[in-house]
């Protein structure tokens, strides 16, 4: 008997449909074909014992499963249970009237438990497109699928349960998510706030500024100035995500196995802090078994980079292209993946190797070739992709004495909220563009054209720090959107003033000693 089961396979953070056939005949060998990976050959003595302790007997006979389409790879140890069902039926000891309703996966273990699997989020979603109306997951998966509306979802214990349903001896409640309302509760939870940080003004000011525009910010600053304390606290300011950011982003985390068991769709925008030994590929993405890089779980959030100089020269290179597009496709001889990388980058980093230069109590023991050698780690092109450089120092004593609290995130968050939904108006015939980050040369001539006094500013100080050419387009962009958190239609001089201050690494004399 031939039987016919759905399921799913990932590429990138899209799923693809995958027909897995089981038919039996005369003979006593189990076959499996259709392009299988080593863990879905593995299948079978998972598959066998968990079908003996379910209380049935393997078929005594010729077993062949195939999986199509056969020139697609097929991964991991998620097509265990509909390669299960499809024996039982195939073998007739199950109805196979049913199987054709539902999409199915599901790892097995030997005692017919199931265990969660990846992607179940975007398998749920290309279901759904394909007019499937119901979905049998794991338990610990049933959550994350129930986020797609339209959608039954059945969340299972193990392979007995499943046989149960399918043949009618008992009728589980399907899971059942309301989205909105899991979104719109959770997400305002963060357990860091600005409010903790003392002094610090000028860097506050400069993240506000960062996150209202999308900027790319690096800090330069000596050891226990507070860099990573204040970028850490950086998504409790940002824009909250939108349902469809939330379920873009749920996607490349569900895809990565990144999701905690009974998660729905992420409500805050990620943070990824990678360490600086961190590999080309575990950054970009790809690999024997393609996954999302540290760039695309970054997507719609942060990715924090401390000790910037300490990575490695490949590693940072490897950015300069997904920072300016968004997305990164990695092209093997195997595949070829695009994943999203829409993140905004936080680096920080001291300024010299010892990392007290301009230190205003301690001395700095580098030499000046040192404190430019050390800078030179970071290439231009890598720099110019960062619109806000900020200089950052210690705090004083008697501002950490205070206990006055400063200024919550949920302040500074209300006023870059009303940026951003300024930049939305602006760019709504613009597609692919939300925010000044993202303006074209074309968009800052006809968005970011300041005062003729404000533009005197500008011509001053790139002559005056003899600031390179790159410089001129991020000073234009971070001047609109500090102009956009005054809700003023032009850049005037003060906006200039600000916008320039934040260029420290592109004045000549930055590195100097004197």
């Amino acid at each position: 008997m031939l039987v016919k089961i759905l399921g799913a396979a990932l590429q990138g953070i899209d799923a693809i449909p995958i027909t897995i056939e089981v038919v039996t005949d005369t003979g006593f060998q189990y076959v499996m074909v259709g392009l299988p990976d080593t863990a879905v050959k593995e299948s079978a003595e998972r598959v066998m014992s968990a079908i003996h302790q379910s209380g049935f007997e393997f078929p005594r006979r010729k077993v062949v499963v195939n999986m199509a389409p056969a020139d697609v790879k097929k991964e991991g140890s998620a097509y265990d249970l509909p390669i299960a069902l499809g024996v039982l039926a195939a073998d007739e000891k199950i109805p196979a009237t049913r199987l054709g309703d539902f999409l199915i996966m599901g790892e097995l273990s030997l005692d017919g438990s199931l265990l969660p699997v990846k992607g179940v989020l975007p398998m749920a979603i290309m279901a759904r497109s394909r007019g499937v109306k119901a979905m049998i997951v794991p338990q610990a998966n049933a959550t994350e699928a129930a986020v797609v509306n339209n959608l039954e979802v059945y969340g299972m214990d193990s392979l007995r349960e499943v046989i149960g349903f399918l043949r009618n001896e008992k009728e589980p409640t399907p899971t059942v998510v309301n989205t909105r309302e899991e979104f719109g509760r959770a997400f305002m939870d963060f357990d860091l706030d600005f409010s903790d940080v003392k002094g610090q003004e000028s860097v506050k000011r400069a993240f506000e500024v960062a996150c209202a525009g999308g900027h790319n910010i690096l800090l330069v600053g000596p050891p226990g100035a507070g860099k990573s304390m204040m970028a850490k606290r950086l998504p409790s300011i940002m824009p909250p995500l939108t349902l469809g950011e939330a379920l873009e982003t749920t996607k490349i985390h569900s895809v990565a196995g990144k999701l905690k068991s009974g998660s729905t769709l992420m409500t805050t925008r990620p943070f990824r802090s990678p360490h600086h030994t961190i590999s080309p590929v575990a950054l970009v993405g790809g690999g024997a078994n393609p996954m999302p890089g540290e760039i695309s779980l970054a997507h719609n959030g942060v990715l924090f980079l401390d000790e910037f100089p300490e990575f490695s020269r490949s590693v940072l290179e490897v950015m300069r292209q997904p920072l300016e597009d968004r997305h990164i496709n990695i092209s093997r001889a195997k595949y070829s993946i695009d994943y999203p990388a829409g993140f905004m980058l936080v680096a920080s980093m001291n300024p010299c190797p010892c990392g007290y230069y301009n230190h205003p109590t301690k001395e700095c023991h580098c030499t000046q070739v040192q404190v430019q050698r050390y800078l030179s780690r970071i290439s231009g092109p890598l720099l110019d992709r960062i619109d806000i450089q900020v200089e950052i120092m210690p705090v004083p004593f008697r501002e950490l004495q205070d206990m006055q609290p400063g200024e919550s995130s949920t302040t500074i968050r209300e006023r870059v909220i009303k940026a951003r939904d300024i930049q939305r108006e602006r760019f709504s015939g613009e597609k692919g563009v939300h925010c000044n980050a993202q303006m074209t040369p074309k968009m800052i001539a006809q968005h970011a054209r300041p005062s003729q006094a404000a533009m005197n500013i500008l011509q001053q100080a790139m002559t005056r720090f003899d600031m390179s050419a790159r410089a001129y387009d991020r000073i234009l962009k971070v001047a609109r959107t500090i102009a956009d958190l005054d809700a003023s239609p032009d850049i005037t001089t003060l906006h200039m003033h600000e916008a320039v201050s934040y260029r420290n690494l592109d004045r000549s004399t930055w590195g100097l000693k004197g």
